[in-house]
């Protein structure tokens, strides 16, 4: 019996330690420690994250030790920033199921955007809040990118044949990746030759030989499973040449002029390719030393250079070689291209031109017209004319330049087109400007030349309204500033036989009118008291419908009843263009609007009063616990417990609230009194909220639960005799009640 008695001795010590902890102990958490997955084969736990999107599920042990967290606790993993500082911190995982065990595991997956040497976890609990340590660093890495990199010249896309590049005379090369998308987000590491570079970015400056190659960052653990390593670029270093191309015997040509360049490195078998004005003439051809220049090909002045290349020589261009033509010289066409000639009109074609001494000589359909030998020609026929301008002195005469060719035509018909020349939307705008904004003069085969500016002044016009011409408007422009004008408009114009249309423009201007909507209230209480929707406009005849939350609600009624909440609006056609109403919103009844600005509740000393204000409703009615209005405003004063009542109005709806009203205790209910007849605290004194009032029943007991006081409208006058105390210190109980509910209980001790 003894061991037994023992035993269960102590496990009695042990609860109550355990207890005695939970009351004035604080939770410890431990800081997290990764461990092993348990859906992959082994047993060991992770020492760096190199997650993607094949593999991405991690595990970290947690431990705390009691007091047992509250029941609506929840436990938090977090990871830091990447340098290991939780100022911004990832939430990994959560759990609300662990809150009575003290060993647990959370599993989580590396989030996108992770990538460092130094991350930390720390697991945070909310109810209590405490925070754990953080955990060691950690190396993790979120591997989006796990293919071989290829390079490339500035990431240009094309390896070089045998992965070799060329660098001469001591400039650079930049070596950027071209397979990977968004190569600047990640860091990188380049190497040469085997030996890492310092270097982080997505391109790499190389000025000396080596092989050179490069792989994504992903740490000192993860980098070598992300399988990044990139091709290998070779670069071997070389120098110039010194191409250039020797001066011709002459560079300034006239025509029929052929002078043939030469490259000044020949024979030993390099590519050659030749450029004018930097653009390449010729392919890369072997042995392709020299180059002809033919003067009587129009455009052969420019620029010349010739590039070298070949093995183990540098990509090498020359100095630019100019060669100009001796006597160049313009011929510009001054008229336009295209001319409309109207029957008894003469028009003048005019060229001008660089040449020292020109000789002029016009043409007409491909002939020579006998005497025009001048710079401008009047013409009164239709064809086709061009002005040959020939050099009659300097280093090149004879030198012949013909100008561009003019369209003479006569006209089958014209093309008026108008247009909205002022800002224009139907029916939303109250007025709109119309204007001619071009006349085509339109050949017999149907293409069309712009002659607003030669003939726009010479038309007459004459403005129609749906066919009807409308009076005194002859502009090339109308103002239409009525809605009452809508309709189809376009323009006539009139010049010699030519009487040719407009297109047609519709204009439907907005009305001024104005259509306004009225409710007999805005808040829908229920169906039997529906809000009802008017209007000031008259709708006999009129073409409209009531809109709620601009749905279409159907129904031809001038009035609309609502039984529902929405916002209400009337659309009205109105010569054809729709008005809206103003919008009215009727909201469902909600008691929440009343809004009081205390608390139901409310305690204040006796003798003084609260005021409370209501707000949200039209009209108020403010009851006491009698029944009667105390006020009609929107606020009423307090000054006697009990219950009041509030009824707010909101149109046909009313909302109700009870305040209840209760005097403060300013004196506690007294627990010792000294029977010694010395006046002091000889009796048992209660608050004013107690004493002598009918409604409350003071009850007093003995040591034996004896009835020895039962009174209304208690004196404070209780003990009257102090000869009844028997003993020093003696005990009673008491019980106050109001209306039949105990109110106040407890002890009273009396001292002899």
């Amino acid at each position: 019996m003894r061991p037994n008695l023992l035993s269960r001795t102590l496990q009695i010590v042990f609860i109550f330690c355990l207890l005695s902890l939970a009351k004035v102990g604080a939770q410890v958490l431990n800081k997290p420690e990764p461990a092993d997955n348990p859906n992959l084969p082994g047993n060991s736990a992770w020492t760096a994250a190199c997650a993607s999107s094949d593999f991405n599920e991690y595990f970290v042990d947690f431990t705390w030790t009691i007091p047992l967290v509250n029941p609506d606790n929840e436990f938090i993993l977090e990871l830091s920033d990447q340098n290991g500082a939780f100022g911004s911190t990832t939430e990994l995982a959560r759990t609300s199921d662990h809150n009575t065990d003290f060993e647990f595991q959370f599993q989580f997956e590396v989030p996108t955007d992770v990538r460092g040497e130094n991350y930390r976890f720390r697991v945070r609990s909310t109810s209590p809040a405490q925070t754990s340590p953080p955990s060691d660093a950690y190396s993790m890495y979120y591997i989006e990118y796990n293919s071989p990199l290829l390079i490339s010249q500035d990431g240009n896309g094309t390896i070089p044949p045998g992965g070799t590049l060329l660098l001469c005379d001591g400039n650079s090369i930049t070596l950027r990746p071209h397979n990977i998308s968004n190569p600047s987000t990640y860091q990188y590491n380049w190497y040469r030759s085997g030996t890492p570079l310092s270097e982080r970015s997505d391109e790499l400056t190389v000025s000396s030989a080596g092989m050179y190659y490069v792989e994504v960052d992903y740490g000192s653990i993860c980098s070598g499973s992300a399988n990044t390593l990139s091709n290998t670029i070779e670069i071997t270093t070389g120098t110039s040449q010194g191409i250039a191309v020797d001066p011709p015997s002459k560079t300034v040509l006239c025509p029929g002029d052929v002078i043939t360049l030469q490259a000044n490195i020949t024979g030993f078998g390099y590519n050659y390719t030749w450029f004018k004005d930097g653009v390449a003439i010729t392919g890369s051809v072997i042995n392709g030393d020299s180059y002809v220049i033919d003067a009587a090909v129009t455009g052969f002045e420019g620029d010349y250079q010739v590039e070298i290349s070949g093995s183990g020589i540098c990509i090498e261009r020359s100095a630019a070689l100019t060669i100009s033509n001796a006597d160049s010289f313009e011929v510009t066409r001054v008229n336009e291209a295209d001319i409309v000639l109207l029957p008894t009109q003469t028009k003048t074609l005019s060229v001008s031109t660089t040449a020292n001494t020109p000789l002029y000589q016009w043409y007409k359909n491909g002939a020579p017209i006998s005497g025009a030998t001048s710079n401008t020609l009047d013409i009164t026929e239709t064809g086709v004319y061009f002005a040959r301008v020939t050099e009659n002195g300097g280093s090149c005469p004879s030198t012949s330049i013909d100008s561009e060719n003019t369209n003479v035509f006569s006209p089958d018909t014209f093309e008026l087109v108008i247009e909205y020349t002022t800002s224009y939307t139907p029916c939303n705008v109250p007025d709109i400007t119309l204007g001619l904004s071009q006349i085509n003069a339109v050949a017999s085969g149907g293409s069309k030349t712009d002659v607003t500016s030669d003939i726009s002044s010479s038309f007459s016009y004459q403005w129609e309204k749906d066919g009807t011409a409308i009076t005194g408007e002859t502009a090339s422009t109308i103002i239409i500033a009525d809605n009452t004008s809508n309709g189809d408009y376009r323009l006539t114009g009139t010049l010699d036989t030519f009487s040719p249309n407009s297109n047609t423009l519709t204009v439907q201007l907005r009305s001024n009118q104005n259509v306004e909507i009225f409710s007999n209230g805005t808040v829908f209480c229920d169906s039997s008291n529906p809000i009802v929707i008017t209007t000031s406009s008259d709708l006999g005849g009129a073409t409209f419908e009531w809109q709620r939350d601009g749905i279409n609600l159907g129904g031809t009624s001038e009035n609309l009843s609502i039984t529902e909440s929405g916002r209400y609006a009337l659309v009205v056609t109105i010569d054809g263009c729709p008005i809206q109403s103003n919008e009215i919103l009727i909201n469902d009844f909600d008691d929440s609007l009343l809004v009081l600005d205390s608390d139901q509740n409310i305690v204040f000393p006796e003798g003084e009063s609260a005021t409370v204000t209501a707000s949200g409703a039209q009209s108020y009615q403010w009851y006491d616990s009698s029944n009667n209005l105390i006020s009609n405003s929107n606020s009423a004063t307090l000054t006697n417990e009990g219950e009041y009542l509030v009824v707010a109005s909101f149109g046909d709806c009313e909302v109700s609230r009870i305040i209840t009203v209760a005097y403060q205790d300013i004196f506690r209910v007294p627990n010792v009194i000294t029977a010694n007849g010395d006046g002091i605290n000889d009796l048992w004194v209660l608050p004013n909220t107690y004493s002598r009032r009918p409604e409350v029943n003071v009850i007093v007991y003995n040591e034996k639960g004896e009835e020895i006081l039962n009174e209304a409208n208690y004196q404070n006058n209780w003990p009257q005799s102090t000869t009844a105390f028997t003993k020093q210190n003696m005990v009673f109980y008491y019980k106050i009640r109001r209306e039949s509910k105990i109110v106040k209980q407890g002890t009273i001790t009396v001292i002899r």
